[in-house]
């Protein structure tokens, strides 16, 4: 299995959740999907969807780190995404792509420690 991710790792303090699941909860999904870039379109299906990004299973390789145009299902308007990890597979690929229409679904690669979940505040603050 090779898995790679555009992210730099970012340490979990003990007794914290996982940062980049702040963007709500997961909805399992089975729409169809596309992805469109330069001339380019990979066609798919959603494994699970959440307000700040869709875990998908594509059947050609998409590029880390890159941005496309996803259309889910029936819609008629395409969303912007970035690639933000990828999983290759004997049969296609499974990725995480971020929307990037929605602020705030994956956290700053570093906070001062003081805005770091579970950090201290400087004293008299």
């Amino acid at each position: 299995m090779n898995r790679r991710s555009s992210s730099p790792s970012i340490p979990i303090p003990p007794g914290q959740s996982h940062g980049a699941r702040r963007a709500g909860s997961r909805h399992e999904s089975t729409e169809r999907i596309r992805l469109r870039a330069d001339g380019r379109e990979i066609t798919g299906w959603t494994l699970n969807v959440s307000r700040g990004g869709a875990r998908l299973v594509l059947e050609e390789s998409a590029d880390l780190g890159e941005v496309y145009e996803l259309v889910i299902g029936d819609q008629l308007e395409a969303r912007d995404v970035k690639t933000v990890w990828a999983q290759d597979e004997a049969d296609g690929q499974i990725v995480g792509v971020q929307f990037l229409d929605v602020e705030g679904s994956v956290p700053p690669a570093s906070l001062p420690a003081a805005q770091q979940p579970g950090g201290d505040l400087p004293k008299g603050k």
